[in-house]
């Protein structure tokens, strides 16, 4: 497990921007109250096998005792570097977003399992949205009861999904929490 180079982290960096805006400065600075020390440490970002994780500094201190191929997670994944070198966030990911998402989406219970399948967001499922999107931001897709089901990129910007048809295609779908199920092995 070793931190993010430059390019790593400004590949992070940018895809959790285009969810959070400026409360990726959240998420930088949070504070951790774990571990033995009486100052309360901060959240890092490591990688290990391609995989991104968002850890508390106690707990890297504490992991350095066990070797690399022993260690199969610490903290949590957030996303993976494909063999190309672009950055894919993970539905690990999904409570940091929702918490500090800057877009989102609610849908209207009859869609909500069709989105948690695997399917994009339909104007027609659409409960409410925020205003300001624009095309291709990122976007934490709700429940209408608050509860963070995934997350996507805009197909369209508000203004546009205004006078949309129904069957048009408001948020591509990233990922979901029906992601557990579904690829139970991979996980």
């Amino acid at each position: 497990m070793r931190p993010l180079d430059e390019t790593e982290t400004d590949a992070v960096f940018r895809k959790l921007h285009s969810f959070t805006g400026h409360n990726l400065k959240n998420i930088v600075e949070n504070s951790t109250h774990e571990g033995p020390e009486p100052n309360p440490g901060r959240y890092c970002f490591r990688l290990h096998k391609n995989k991104v994780y968002y850890v508390s500094e106690s707990l890297v201190k504490r992991a350095t005792n066990i070797s690399r191929k022993n260690l199969a997670s610490l903290g949590t994944c957030i996303g993976k570097f494909t063999h190309g070198g672009n950055f894919h966030l993970t539905i690990q990911a999904l409570n940091l977003l929702a918490a500090n998402a800057k877009h989102k989406v609610w849908l209207k219970p009859t869609s909500e399992m069709s989105f948690l399948y695997g399917n994009h967001v339909l104007k027609g499922g659409l409960g409410r949205i925020t205003d300001s999107i624009s095309k291709n931001d990122g976007v934490v897709v709700f429940s209408m009861s608050d509860v963070p089901l995934g997350f996507g990129s805009a197909a369209r910007s508000t203004q546009d999904c205004r006078k949309l048809d129904p069957n048009g295609i408001v948020v591509h779908h990233q990922a979901d929490a029906g992601e557990y199920l579904r690829m139970e092995d991979e996980l």
